[in-house]
């Protein structure tokens, strides 16, 4: 199966998901996960109209950035350490996981500098794993207080990984407890401005998410495979005489 079909399988799960659930799929974005894809793949899924790319370390994303960032957003997804946000702010148009108080005066700080904003989704760690990053749901609205005066930070949404499970129905309640501290945060109009974002729901479990509200969906390893040397789907690329494979890594 190359890219063009997994995308269109993807596309289809997803509309299933919506009619299930009563949405339109206008409603979603997919993001693709790139970070273990070459440059000649991250162009091949911009060319299909998939116009958000992912990334989680800037040195991983640097060639495909510099080559490609005109062409789409970039989403910055992975654990943000202060001392890289030079890094990212100016490139990345959305920062996935804004979780302490210190991360956020730092984007702040670089964003006046560069005269610009960053759209931002608070992470949440709403299954409790110590395994994963963000802010227990409990802190989330002191958390929104301490930044509603950042003007060159805008909150998109709110962000959480749900528990790897051999059944995604299990992740539902970590998703739709998401949701429901969205409307929550809406609710107090703690940030004066309404949050609508949830980027919530990946290869594993993404039809699930959709269904609990998700509007960005953060999709890896369904479209490109799994690395090489993983058990699972096989990378996509061309098998046709004898040409090298155009996807050699996936998530």
């Amino acid at each position: 199966m190359d890219l063009q079909d997994r995308l269109t399988a993807v596309r289809h799960r997803i509309q299933e998901a919506c009619r299930h659930s009563g949405r339109s799929p206008e409603e979603l974005r997919i993001i693709a996960i790139t970070k273990y894809t070459t440059l000649e793949v991250t162009e091949m899924i911009l060319q299909l109209g998939v116009s958000h790319i992912g990334e989680s370390r800037w040195q991983d994303a640097r060639d495909k950035w510099q080559a490609l960032h005109a062409t789409g957003a970039w989403h910055f997804i992975g654990h943000l350490q202060t001392n890289k946000v030079k890094d990212v702010v100016g490139k990345f148009a959305y920062i996935h996981s804004l979780d302490r108080l210190s991360l956020a005066e730092e984007i702040e700080r670089k964003a006046a500098a560069l005269q610009t904003a960053v759209h931002c989704f608070i992470q949440v760690n709403v299954s409790g794993e110590q395994t994963k990053q963000g802010l227990p749901p409990e802190s989330l609205f002191t958390f929104a207080e301490q930044i509603a005066g950042m003007e060159h930070i805008r909150i998109a949404g709110l962000m959480t990984m749900a528990p790897h499970e051999a059944d995604p129905e299990a992740t539902r309640p970590v998703f739709r407890r998401l949701r429901e501290l969205r409307d929550d945060l809406n609710a107090l109009n703690i940030l004066k401005y309404e949050v609508g974002g949830l980027s919530m729901g990946m290869s594993n479990d993404f039809e699930v998410a959709v269904e609990e509200g998700a509007t960005w969906l953060r999709l890896g390893s369904v479209l490109f495979g799994r690395p090489e040397g993983n058990k699972g789907i096989r990378p996509v690329g061309v098998t046709s005489g004898g040409a090298a494979d155009a996807v050699s890594r996936g998530l």
